[in-house]
């Protein structure tokens, strides 16, 4: 890593080195002034911060002189101390590591040191200006060590909890919550538990309390339910302390108090809304900042809102007015006085119902009320009169109101269109339709006026459009709204960009994440490519290999291209090893920031390099991707920085091989001998704690870091099941059975709901189902265990309203149809309904959620084919569909057999690439697919455009040898990286390869950045290709290359290629490919999942020591220290600034 927290005692190895290279200074206490001769006794007893914060003192009072270093040294040598500079160094470097590593050792000295001192050190972490300590030659950067400190795992808890102990009896009230607001924004949330609202102080002045209220409040989404109930009476304590209310019946709550309160104010109950003066919620709707506070109460319950919305009728308030509406905030979400409401009330609710979206959950309600108010507000008008003025009600239009809109009122009301988000593909494909359709080409300010509807517009249409519009939008437009298009839309702008006029100038022009999309052919003939016009341009790693490797020969300084966006995703080992030692070393940071963008290759690259020129100062993450013995070299005394160097780092992406993986957490559970103890043990594992073994989450954990840890572990992306076994268990536990949770514990709970039984989580869905239903709510995309979804589902049937129903269809008397609200509400627990009730759903209802529906990923085909029927029913027969129908279908399509998919008209290419989306076809499915498009388009293989492959998508699959010979290479070459994303049979990625091959020359002459940009085609290979491969390539396959390798090819690899695969690629060797390998190529194997250096001359101990490695003698695995890492290597320099 780069150098860790320079801390406070550092300064005095400078100070003190300074102090012995000068001349000696006579030896006498009265030359040197009682402060300084404080801290000069607390050197000797080895109290380096209070001999800084000594220092610190007497340099406001006083200043700093250039004697003053030689008679503090004068004065040490008086008290016949004999000092060293190296046992100095020691001294500090084990005072650093208990400090830095060990935060409740900083709580403990924060606690013993005198008042004078503990006010120094509070007020350090005040200041803001004078960060710097000038003592003439050296210079101390006090803003530095505040920031690294506040960063430092478990140092910011440590600050927090002595500035509550402390701070308020040294200093006023005021800065102490200016700290306690520094430290908390600076951490997780995990700071606030419940039980530290007990020692918030109760007799705080009004400025300091409205000043700590205002930090809760900023952190009201990082804390936990618990803890925002107990921040809520300690703030209702201290306000009704202050209130003038002199019985029960009226409220304590003023209008300043809401204020105060601000989002805490959910917490109130009914009873105490109920009483609440009309003059007090008058003046607090009046205020110009209610709105501003009343949009952001996300966690509101209708309940709570209609008891606001009763107290602020009652204030004399006129519901219907414009002006009150405006005032509601996310209140208006459960707007429930409809009776005669006026259209153009309507029309206002419905423009400030926009924000109902942030609302945490409800969503099937306030879909309902905006339902009913569309109704009103277009009750006696046409849709095409009132289109503009109906806000993000529009996208509840269905298919057949937005094909009844006259291309005149989509054109009037388009800037409101553009700005409405949540419209589906359908829904924007009919939109775009009717906006261009008096428009035989788009033109650019038609196109710049499209907004979030240009996902609508089709590939052709971008296509034809003139060049430099085509530019003018890449440059204001698309760039916005670039990840709403499909592959073949993508595609069909740049081909046109690439195919006119100066092609290589037009890539330049490129921006952002477009670029992705340039072609490696077409950047291999293109020009003009510099540091500076990448800097703003997203890179595949085939892009980045290529322009690196183009870039270095024109420029000498690593630091340019190290720096230029993602051009570092293009470093090679070969340019890492090419770096002197000086120059990695500089340039490291480099790498560690942008960590993300870097392969598990490159990063073994990197750890290789630092233990060859620099091992004693080596970022201990590194370590992790060195081979598993290596991990040896962790000393027991380094496990703390060990620990939070690896805490910080996606150990996931690190170690890719699971073996290697639990050697690594083996050396874990050693530094933590198998065991947290404490809260502090929490913040030092950071994301280390989602790795941790099922055992140690249950056994290990101890009750006083439990709450901590459970707010770490909901940040884990995935847990084991053992792990997730592990967790109920210990939930049980510390929460007890789920009937007895109550409201804040099912909240506090979340995503972990998910780890209990249909049969445990039963009493939740009666007691707390919209708790249960929110959480539902965030796993759209994911497949949530079957247990959870059963009681969501049952939540939903328990609580949906028995409202009777329009006439049955035939058959389905006494079954229960899915409602809007309920598939809203469901999420992906609608794969819970029996096709029986899907089938027996209302046609509105599936007209208007058909997307939702064709969105859900644990439909089985069952469910899918009764959702196509009832497709049937309502669009009629398959040939009558139209594109914007096809594209709502989503997963459903998939229930289509051969014969239905031949009736479909798939002339366009965005209506089969909406189809070829999917990926779970049949190969027959796919063949009618790809041959419907080619008959129904009139396309012949030959002249099937760059966008139309990419339309086509996983259906080229579909084709046979003899088809794709037919692809024009010219074509073929500019889409090579997205065919390349293709699972394909091997067969035909031998024909794509075959292609390849023409564009990018004989395998034996294909560069790195060829290998990445051909992906699953490099499977194609054959045995004798494969062989001939220089083994420094073998890194460059892309992971899915590897697996698609045929078993009977993969083993003609020979023992040194298999060696430099490098440990992404090893990691996706599958188990058939390892059976068909001899022993020698399994050993070779297992050395490219353990990270070894297939440079074996690097990965044994040099003959000679290298410049900067002070232990290079000692053997691999043979211990290190990290002095210098923790101290930082310092240079004596005048006025250094560090």
């Amino acid at each position: 890593m780069s150098q860790e927290p320079r801390t406070y005692f550092l300064f005095l190895f400078l100070f003190l080195s300074h102090g012995v290279a000068s001349h000696r200074v006579p030896d006498s206490r009265k030359d040197l002034d009682p402060l300084l001769q404080k801290m000069a006794e607390e050197i000797i007893d080895g109290s380096y911060l209070n001999a800084l914060l000594d220092l610190i003192q007497f340099q406001s009072l006083h200043g700093w002189t250039a004697d003053l270093s030689h008679r503090v040294l004068a004065y040490l040598n008086s008290r016949n101390v004999a000092f060293t500079i190296p046992s100095l160094q020691a001294a500090m470097e084990n005072h650093l590591e208990q400090r830095l590593y060990q935060p409740q050792k900083l709580l403990e000295d924060l606690r013993e040191t005198d008042a004078q001192r503990f006010c120094t050190a509070m007020k350090c972490l005040l200041e803001d200006k004078k960060d710097l300590l000038d003592l003439e030659d050296i210079v101390i950067d006090l803003g530095e060590i505040r920031k690294q400190a506040l960063q430092s795992p478990g140092v910011n808890r440590s600050l927090f909890l002595i500035t509550l102990e402390r701070c308020f009896q040294v200093l006023n009230s005021l800065e102490c919550v200016e700290i306690l607001g520094r430290v908390l924004r600076g951490s997780s949330g995990s700071l606030l538990q419940p039980e530290i609202a007990e020692k918030l102080p109760r007799d705080l002045r009004e400025d300091a309390f409205k000043n700590l209220s205002a930090v809760f409040k900023d952190l009201y989404d990082q804390t936990s339910a618990h803890s925002q109930r107990a921040l809520y009476f300690w703030m209702t304590g201290i306000l009704q302390m202050s209130s003038n209310a002199s019985d029960d019946s009226v409220s304590w709550v003023s209008a300043e108090d809401l204020w105060i309160l601000g989002r805490y104010m959910v917490h109130l109950s009914f009873e105490e809304i109920a009483k609440i003066s009309p003059v007090e919620i008058g003046l607090f709707i009046s205020y110009d900042n209610a709105t501003k506070q009343l949009d952001t109460v996300y966690d509101i319950t209708p309940e709570l809102a209609q008891a606001f919305l009763e107290r602020i009728s009652s204030s004399n308030f006129d519901m219907r007015n414009t002006s009150t509406i405006h005032r509601l905030g996310l209140l208006v979400c459960f707007y429930d006085d409809l009776d005669l409401l006026d259209a153009a009330v309507a029309q206002v609710l419905l423009h400030q119902m926009i924000k109902c979206s942030h609302l945490r959950g409800f969503q099937a309600g306030v879909q309902k009320l905006k339902a009913d108010l569309l109704d009103i507000a277009t009750e006696n008008q046409t849709l095409n009169e009132t289109l503009g003025s109906l806000s993000d009600a529009v996208v509840g239009l269905t298919h057949s109101q937005l094909e009844s809109l006259s291309p005149e009122a989509v054109h009037g009301a388009i800037s409101t269109l553009n700005q409405v988000s949540g419209w589906a593909k359908s829904q924007a494909i009919i939109l775009s339709a009717k906006y261009l359709a008096h428009e035989k080409v788009p033109s650019f300010y038609n196109v710049s006026q499209m907004g979030v509807l240009l996902a609508g517009l089709g590939t052709q249409a971008f296509h034809a459009m003139d060049r430099r519009d085509l530019l003018q939008v890449l440059r204001r437009t698309v760039s916005l709204h670039v990840s709403d298009l499909s592959p073949a839309q993508k595609q069909g702008v740049l081909s046109k960009m690439i195919e006119t006029g100066d092609a290589a100038s037009n890539i330049v022009e490129i921006q952002g994440s477009f670029f992705k999309e340039v072609s490696l052919f077409d950047l291999r003939r293109g020009a003009g490519f510099n540091t500076t016009v990448l800097k703003e341009k997203e890179l595949r790693r085939s892009q980045a290999l290529f322009l690196y490797e183009l870039l270095s020969k024109s420029t000498r300084r690593p630091e340019e291209l190290l720096s230029t966006g993602q051009l570092i995703k293009g470093v090679t080992c070969s340019h890492i090893d090419a770096m002197s030692a000086d120059s990695f070393l500089a340039h490291f940071h480099y790498f560690e920031n942008n960590l993300s963008l870097l392969s598990p290759y490159q990063v073994n690259c990197l750890a290789w390099k630092y233990w060859e020129v620099s091992r004693s100062s080596m970022p201990p993450f590194l370590l992790a991707v060195l081979p598993a013995h290596y991990l040896a070299s962790v000393p027991a005394s380094q496990c703390v920085p060990f620990l939070i160097s690896l805490g910080k780092s996606q150990l996931d992406s690190l170690v890719l091989d699971s073996h290697k993986k639990n050697s690594v957490l083996r050396k874990v559970q050693q530094c933590l001998n198998n065991s947290i103890a404490d809260e502090y043990a929490v913040d030092i594992v950071g994301k280390l704690l989602c790795h941790l073994p099922a055992a140690v989450l249950h056994r290990g954990v101890s009750a006083r870091a439990w709450a901590t840890a459970l707010h770490a572990l909901r940040d884990c992306p995935e847990l084991s099941p053992e792990q997730k076994a592990a967790v109920r268990l210990r939930l049980l536990e510390q929460c007890g059975l789920p009937q007895n949770w109550t409201a804040e514990t099912a909240k506090d709970l979340g995503p972990f709901l998910m780890l209990f039984s249909e049969d445990e989580l039963s009493s939740v869905a009666t007691k707390f189902p919209d708790i249960l239903q929110q959480t539902a709510s965030k796993t759209a995309g994911t497949l949530p265990p079957q247990g959870f979804l059963r009681a969501v589902f049952e939540s939903v049937r328990n609580s949906r309203e028995k409202s009777p129903s329009s006439a049955p269809s035939p058959g389905c008397h006494g079954v229960m149809a899915p409602s809007s609200g309920d598939i809203l509400k469901l999420a992906e627990a609608n794969a819970c309904w029996a096709p029986a009730n899907l089938l027996c759903m209302e046609e509105s209802t599936f007209i208007r959620n058909v997307e939702l529906l064709g969105a859900v990923r644990g439909f089985r085909l069952p469910q899918l084919m009764t959702l196509k029927e009832k497709a049937v029913q309502v669009w009629d027969m398959p040939s009558y569909w139209k594109e914007y129908h096809i594209a709502s279908l989503g997963r459903i399509a998939l229930a289509l057999n051969e014969s239905e998919l031949e009736q479909l008209d798939l002339s366009s290419i965005d209506t089969v690439a909406s189809l070829s989306w999917q990926t779970e076809w049949t190969p027959g499915q796919a063949k009618s697919i790809l041959q419907g498009f080619l008959e129904d388009s009139g396309y012949s293989i030959q002249e099937l455009k760059s966008f139309h492959l990419l339309g086509l998508g996983t259906t080229l699959c579909a084709m046979n040898a003899t088809e794709i010979s037919l692809i024009k290479i010219s074509e073929f070459r500019v889409v090579v990286a997205r065919i390349g994303t293709l699972l394909c049979s091997t067969h035909v990625l031998a024909e794509f390869k075959k292609k390849a091959e023409v564009v990018f020359g004989d395998p034996t002459e294909w560069s790195s950045s060829v290998l990445q940009e051909l992906g699953t085609m490099a499977a194609g290979l054959t045995k004798e290709e494969l062989q001939m491969l220089d083994k420094d390539l073998m890194p460059y396959f892309q992971p899915s290359a590897i697996k698609c390798l045929p078993d009977e090819i993969f083993k003609e690899l020979s023992a040194e290629q298999i060696a430099a695969l490098g440990p992404e690629n090893a990691a996706a060797v599958t188990l058939a490919q390892r059976r068909r390998l001899s022993m020698l190529q399994l050993q070779s194997l297992q050395r490219a999942l353990d990270g070894a250096n297939t440079r074996t001359w690097l990965d044994t101990p040099p003959s000679a020591s290298p410049t900067r490695t002070p232990s290079s003698n000692s053997p691999p695995g043979g211990p290190i220290t990290w002095g210098p890492w923790l101290g930082c290597l310092l240079v004596l320099l005048p006025k250094t600034v560090w």
